[in-house]
């Protein structure tokens, strides 16, 4: 009996908790029913229904003559509904062989057998969402409408579509990184980064539900909220230009198998950047836009700072341009490293304008150590006061920042000062340096350089951009005339004369710079290689256009700034000024008859010059004698004079026909590179240098 009693007490036990357990259950399930039924309602919504964003079209980017340079173009989504109601099964048999053969015969991407497959299993399935295509451009939607059941629309015959936009660039290469482009998770680059938020527009809304296979569906026909187009932005880049740039870049970057360069060209007076390009060699040998070197590459310069670092001498006072500096034979040693200039056996004693132009280390490195020795401080604060260790600041993020480093800096030792006069120990990007050149050029103004003129919705304007000042005056107008006369004899008769042309004068500097690989990071086979420079601008008279040419680890023994970067620069600028009537005057009348009877004769050998004077029987008067001669016309009879080749050091064959220059380089020991026919204009190895036996020396002949 106590046994009996004591299992009914255990099932009475048993039998409460069972109970309670069951109104825990209830309690739990009238509570998530009434009292949390909306919150979990709305977070099971949240998983199949929710708004997505609906791009707004990008706004477009013009170049400064109307040319579009980047524009969205829109790419469509095609889905098919297989269950409309208006789709009768005798409607689709009767007509799904041939939207099978016309969607093989557009898409071309499969057979219309297979086609149909996918169809059949569509309806079958049930599918109401199924992928027929994607990107799909806006003519094949055009031909889609038209195609069997499909051409009876979304209620009848299911087609649905949407749309959504691709970037793209008609110009394609041109000035590709300054255009840019702007990807989710990755830093913005270029102009498309920069103004993003103006060219983005807002986005709409549209309420979509997620089906099965985890495709989302748009629930109504129409968007809960439009989207508002993004502005157009009208660049100051002009297209012809930067064509002209771009392949003058190209041909001498394949001429001279060189790794990477880059060209700018802006406009004085506004700062407006007209063309900017940079290349850079892939592993295919061919040349593209892959990283902004204009902008973001900070190197040391070389002899293109040597500008900046007279005018520090010359605005203190310390020096004129008719002063002289003893450079002697071409080798000085500061402390315990020598320093060299490029010409064998030196410049002697020179003036400064003289050691400008002829672009002497020694010459301008004597002098700031002279001058500066006992306080660098004075003349880096003075370099400082220039802008040249500000960033621009321009609107295009990846800007290098410039680096001229401080008297007290850890690094600084016995050879800063005269290694930075000739610009080593230093830093600045293409675009800064070209930014100091344009100051110059705009009499002691520096401006900002500027790449978009304006802002418009729908052809109207709503923000325009105008010149930015950074610096009013960099220095003195006593200076920017001086060196301005230093800058014009560079081109007129010092390192970069084979840019004189006699239709308008340009001014610059060459520069030729040792980059120590490593130092950068870059993966040339060389541990040193060089990077050649011109940067100036045109007309010297009335500055209307700077410019700037960078090219870097040219590897075919050719490095020089006035043989490898000026030429591009020249190219350039002749195209810049045979098109642009407002840079210079309307030309006046002249009077084109000969003043003379005398035929002008090339440069050569004495002997066939001679003859061939003698022949026509032309006076000539021999001033020099000597084996080869150069030929002076005048009036009345014809000058002579001996032109002077020494062994062991290239000489000067300019103006000589192909066989006279071919013989007398082939005397010498080189090997003859020859372009072109008629006379020589342009040898790769100037005059005065050391002759190295089996060398190659390319003449250019016009």
């Amino acid at each position: 009996m106590d046994q009996q009693k004591a299992i009914l007490r255990r099932l009475y036990v048993i039998f409460g908790l069972l109970m309670l357990f069951a109104l825990a259950v209830g309690f739990k399930l009238v509570s998530i029913q009434v009292v949390e039924g909306k919150k979990w309602v709305s977070k099971a919504n949240s998983q199949t229904t929710v708004y997505k964003n609906i791009p707004a079209v990008r706004g477009n980017i013009y170049a400064s003559e109307g040319s579009l340079l980047a524009t969205s173009v829109p790419i469509y989504e095609v889905r098919w509904d297989s269950q409309v109601k208006a789709l009768t099964d005798e409607l689709f048999n009767q007509e799904v062989d041939s939207l099978s053969i016309a969607l093989a015969d557009l898409f071309q991407d499969k057979t219309a057998l297979a086609y149909k497959k996918d169809l059949v299993e569509a309806r079958n399935s049930g599918a109401r969402y199924h992928l027929i295509k994607r990107n799909v451009n806006y003519n094949q939607i055009k031909a889609l409408k038209e195609f069997p059941i499909f051409r009876k629309g979304k209620y009848k015959g299911g087609i649905i579509y949407h749309q959504q936009n691709k970037r793209k660039k008609p110009f394609r290469v041109l000035a590709a990184r300054t255009i840019g482009y702007e990807r989710e998770g990755i830093q913005p680059v270029g102009l498309e980064g920069a103004y993003s938020q103006i060219l983005s527009g807002v986005n709409g809304k549209r309420l979509m539900q997620k089906i099965a296979g985890g495709v989302w569906m748009p629930i109504n026909d129409e968007n809960e909220v439009e989207p508002q187009d993004g502005a157009d932005i009208i660049t100051t880049i002009d297209l012809n230009i930067q064509d002209v740039a771009h392949y003058a870049l190209k041909k001498q970057l394949e001429l001279h198998s060189a790794d990477h360069g880059c060209v700018v060209l802006m406009e004085v007076a506004t700062g407006n950047v007209k063309a900017i390009v940079n290349l850079s060699r892939s592993e295919d040998g061919e040349y593209y836009e892959r990283y902004n070197y204009a902008i973001g590459e900070s190197t040391e310069p070389g002899s293109t700072f040597k500008l900046p670092a007279y005018m520090v001498a010359l605005e203190d006072g310390y020096v004129d341009i008719d002063d002289t500096i003893a450079t002697g034979k071409g080798k000085y040693q500061f402390y315990d490293t020598y320093m060299y200039d490029s010409r064998e056996g030196g410049y002697g004693t020179i003036t400064v304008k003289d050691a400008f132009a002829y672009s002497s280390n020694i010459g301008v490195a004597k002098l700031i150590s002279q001058h500066y020795g006992k306080n660098p401080q004075a003349f880096i604060d003075r370099l400082y006061k220039m802008n040249l260790n500000k960033p621009l600041g321009i609107e295009i993020f990846g800007e290098g920042k410039p680096r001229i480093k401080s008297a007290d800096d850890k690094s600084w030792s016995g050879i800063s000062l005269p290694w930075i006069s000739h610009g080593y120990e230093v830093q600045l990007t293409p675009l800064q340096i070209l930014t100091f050149y344009n100051a110059v050029a705009n009499s002691g103004v520096m401006v900002k350089p500027k790449f978009v003129e304006e802002i418009r919705e729908y052809d109207k304007v709503i923000e325009e951009f105008e010149p930015e000042v950074i610096n009013p005056a960099i220095c003195s107008k006593a200076t920017i005339k001086k060196v301005k006369e230093m800058l014009e004899a560079a081109v007129e008769y010092g390192t970069a004369s084979n840019l004189k042309n006699s239709n308008y004068k340009i001014a610059g500097k060459t520069g030729t710079a040792q980059i120590a690989n490593a130092k950068y990071g870059y993966s040339y086979e060389s541990k040193v290689s060089h990077q050649a420079s011109f940067c100036g601008y045109f007309p010297a008279d009335k500055p209307q256009y700077s410019c700037i040419v960078v090219v870097n680890a040219p590897s075919r023994n050719v490095y020089y700034g006035n043989l490898v970067a000026g030429p591009i620069f020249k190219e350039i600028a002749d195209k810049v000024y045979a098109t642009s009537v407002a840079i210079h005057d309307e030309l006046a009348y002249e009077n084109h008859s000969s003043s003379t009877r005398i035929p002008v004769s090339k440069n050569g050998a004495l002997k066939d010059v001679s003859k061939v004077f003698d022949a026509f029987g032309v006076r000539s008067k021999i001033q020099s004698a000597s084996e080869m001669v150069i030929s002076s016309t005048g009036t009345e009879e014809v000058v002579l004079y001996g032109r002077s080749i020494k062994d062991g050091l290239v000489p000067n064959v300019l103006g000589m026909n192909l066989k006279d220059a071919v013989y007398v380089l082939e005397n010498l020991g080189m090997n003859v590179n020859v372009v072109g026919k008629g006379t020589v204009k342009r040898q790769s190895i100037p005059n005065g240098y050391k002759v190295q036996k089996g060398s190659t020396i390319t003449i250019e002949l016009t």
